[in-house]
């Protein structure tokens, strides 16, 4: 599998728990804090930007 794959699981995880699937993969750097300010903000901004994290390629 590649580096820039997203599992079932990260997928499910950004769903029910945005910050909580975009940490398991970036731990503590920026892209959780953005997540979990975005969810605080709103549910619906932080399951979107924690797809966008997690399904991005590099």
């Amino acid at each position: 599998m590649r580096e820039g794959t997203a599992t079932f699981i990260d997928i499910l995880l950004a769903i029910l728990l945005p910050p909580l699937g975009v940490f398991l993969k970036y731990e503590c750097h920026a892209e959780f804090w953005i997540c979990l300010l975005l969810t605080l903000f709103g549910y619906l901004p932080g399951i979107i930007y924690a797809l966008y994290v997690l399904t991005q390629t590099n």
